[in-house]
């Protein structure tokens, strides 16, 4: 007979570990205590507890444990029908794919089961992207083919890409569908949900501005062999190498604006700056605090540096050297330096982005990526006037140092 783990959240936040049989979790009192609580607290607890004695017995302790971890808002509000067809399709799920099966229950509870990402409008989003994506992950017969298959194939199958005129930040699944446009966190509310609906466990990760102030980002991690793997929404050569690991490597863990957190379904030690839920000058402090999280920040710090040295050793990368001047023959002196936002591709692939240093800055300080050896790139950039400009370099054996204008 099945069993299920369930990692339980108490008050004091410490979690409290129980092993629970399918059809005999009544039998377990500290679970029925928790539950009970969690019930009672609600303002619809009939609601609830109808819903708990109803539903089929081998869905009980899923919706347990989600009735116990859930917001308190959405304990309150959320559709039950909807919380239902989240369990419904998240435990057909671990009974269908091999790689689900194997996961530990824990980890299939937290980063599997649960109905949303952050603040999303919770939408009924488990169902439809199951249907989208179980054919591509049909022929799979491991987790990592599977991460592989719903990563190729998430732009064609949702028909979503990034764009900044998308009508809000926290976009649920279903509105950026409906609008075929997200921003990158949107698109990793979508690219969590969508591995989710196939049983891969997923969670969301962001940090709430770069070390130098360029604003925040979302990305994506996949659990695979035991441990947590960078991945985001458009298909990436390889996990744990993306655009924006040299930005990774300066995050700041103990600065809660420039830390990196992953977030963590329940009640947690730390919690998630969901700075989308402020204006410009909001504190970080004030923003709300409802989402759990952890400080994954160090992890992060490490996978950047090795990385790095990996390559300077092997020989294959060189950096390239970016500075920004207001404009052409004034290249002289640091009054000559501006501030630009600059981001290089080669071809369709973003290899990374920053900021140029400002006129306060050292001449020797410049926005500085590590890049494959004899390649060319492209630098994207807008003007004073806004306009998006292009410029194309070639980068050779050794360091490059380019310019771009604002006029």
């Amino acid at each position: 007979m099945k069993r299920i783990r369930l990692h339980l959240m108490a008050t004091t936040l410490a979690i409290t570990t129980l092993s629970l049989t399918m059809h005999s979790c009544c039998n377990a009192p500290s679970y029925q205590e928790e539950l009970k609580a969690a019930i009672a607290s609600s303002a619809r607890p009939k609601c609830l507890q109808t819903m708990y004695k109803q539903i089929d017995k081998e869905l009980r302790d899923e919706l347990a444990y989600l009735i116990i971890n859930m917001p308190e808002a959405d304990r309150d509000t959320m559709s039950l029908a909807l919380l239902e067809e989240n369990v419904r399709y998240a435990h057909q799920a671990r009974e269908q794919y091999a790689w689900t099966q194997k996961l530990p229950d824990e980890t299939y509870l937290k980063d599997v089961l649960p109905y949303h990402v952050v603040d999303e409008v919770r939408d009924a989003w488990r169902k439809e992207l199951y249907e989208l994506f179980a054919p591509a992950v049909e022929k799979c017969n491991t987790l990592e083919e599977a991460i592989n298959a719903v990563n190729s194939r998430i732009p064609e199958l949702t028909g979503v890409h990034y764009n900044t005129l998308r009508e809000k930040t926290n976009q649920s699944p279903r509105e950026s569908m409906r609008q075929g446009m997200a921003s990158c966190t949107g698109l990793s509310i979508l690219l969590v949900d969508a591995y989710r609906a196939v049983g891969i466990p997923a969670r969301f990760v962001g940090t709430a501005s770069w070390h130098d102030d360029r604003g925040n980002h979302s990305w994506t991690e996949v659990w695979l062999d035991g441990q947590w793997r960078v991945t985001e929404y458009y298909f990436p050569s390889q996990l744990d190498h993306l655009w924006f690991m040299a930005d990774a490597a300066k995050a700041k863990a103990d600065d809660r604006r420039y830390a990196i957190y992953a977030t963590r379904f329940g009640k947690a030690d730390d919690w998630f700056p969901m700075v989308w839920c402020g204006e410009d000058n909001t504190a970080i402090e004030d923003l709300p605090k409802f989402i759990g999280a952890e400080n994954v920040t160090q992890h992060y710090i490490d996978l950047a540096h090795e990385q790095q040295s990996r390559r300077l050793e092997a020989g294959t990368h060189t950096h390239l050297r970016i500075a920004g001047y207001q404009k052409r023959g004034t290249t002289t002196n640091s009054a000559d330096r501006v501030e630009m936002g600059v981001d290089v591709f080669q071809g369709t692939e973003q290899m990374g982005g920053g900021l140029t240093a400002g006129p306060l800055r050292d001449m020797n300080d410049y926005f500085t990526i590590l890049l494959p050896k004899n390649s060319t790139y492209e630098l994207r950039y807008s003007d004073a006037t806004g306009n998006a400009q292009r410029q194309t370099v070639t980068l050779g054996d050794e360091p490059l140092t380019v310019a771009i204008y604002k006029e």
